[in-house]
């Protein structure tokens, strides 16, 4: 998988909203790439009339959310993916542990996590078991969250521990059958607080006005003055920028994709914060920002030491 860039994520919709413009510029160079999810994300909230009877049928909207993620990775240009439990052969699927809202925009724990919740399976056999399919892939690049998941999940905090686990697993190569494979470069997903702040404002501007159109009743604006999530970082944490507006019918056909979890998906023109906005079942606006970012993981190389050639679209912070 020369040249490859794998991401693993915690639920579908995940490698939408936390990554979608990296992989489908990625995909788009004709570069190959590969999704982990580790759940099927069977405690999601599920917007809308149309779907409402599958929340709380966990294997219900499990499934359906499977087909969803389909889409999106099609829309998207991923044609390799896999769920993190059949990579480590488990008889029991990892599930959903759910979460609580803590604080605006942060969330933590769930009180009813499941007994095969994700949040507290083994660090050790997740790990290993995703270390299996880093060294069959040997990708360059690994993608995941920063340390506090965006923006708290339990889901998101242990894909992100797991992850870095597992690069270290696959970097020794104890399976004589898997030879070891060292990734080069590894990345977190983050957006720098002034990027944030700017976009954030611009959902209230009249282009996202026009762009929603009556689709606007009952959503609600973020408080561009509350505490950000983990996933806003200090403007100089972020190494690397992905531009959107090449890719963005891409990425807004993948949210669309995940119909459940994801409403008032919509292309916003004529404003230099945002290319589009979405909301989730909280119904508050979100925005499609103009860049994805991303900073290396501590221990990473940098691409060019690394040997990596970003394609076109994915740029360095100077």
């Amino acid at each position: 998988m020369s040249g490859g860039l794998l991401a693993v994520h915690a639920h579908p919709d995940d490698e939408s909203l936390a990554t979608g413009a990296l992989l489908a510029t990625w995909a788009a160079a004709g570069r190959p790439v590969t999704v982990v999810t580790a759940t099927r994300g069977e405690r999601g909230e599920v917007i809308g009339q149309r779907w409402a009877h599958l929340e709380g049928d966990g294997p219900a909207l499990a499934e359906h959310r499977t087909g969803e993620l389909a889409q999106a990775l099609a829309a998207l240009g991923v044609q390799d993916h896999g769920f993190l439990d059949e990579a480590v052969g488990q008889d029991e699927r990892y599930e959903d542990s759910g979460m609580a809202w803590v604080a605006a925009g942060r969330a933590g724990a769930a009180g009813d996590a499941p007994p095969g919740a994700f949040a507290f399976a083994s660090l050790e056999e997740a790990a290993e078991g995703l270390a299996r399919v880093l060294r069959s892939r040997r990708p360059d690049v690994v993608v995941t969250y920063e340390p506090g998941g965006g923006y708290g999940h339990p889901d998101h905090v242990r894909t992100h521990e797991v992850t870095v686990r597992a690069l270290e697993l696959a970097a020794r190569g104890d399976d004589p059958l898997s030879p070891a494979h060292v990734v080069p470069v590894a990345l977190w997903a983050v957006t720098g607080r002034a990027a944030l702040r700017r976009a954030q404002t611009a959902l209230a501007g009249e282009a996202v006005l026009a762009a929603l159109g009556p689709a606007i009743e009952g959503l609600t604006l973020p408080d561009p003055a509350a505490e950000p999530p983990s996933v806003a970082v200090p403007d100089d944490q972020v190494d690397l920028v992905v531009d959107v507006a090449p890719v963005r019918a891409r990425v807004l056909a993948a949210l669309r994709a995940h119909a459940t979890q994801v409403q008032a998906v919509r292309a916003v023109d004529g404003d230099d914060g945002l290319v589009g906005c979405y909301a989730l079942s909280n119904d508050v606006l979100a925005a499609v920002p103009t860049v994805e970012g991303y900073r290396y993981a501590p221990g990473s190389l940098r691409a060019h030491e690394a040997g990596v050639v970003w394609p076109a679209g994915v740029r360095p912070v100077a």
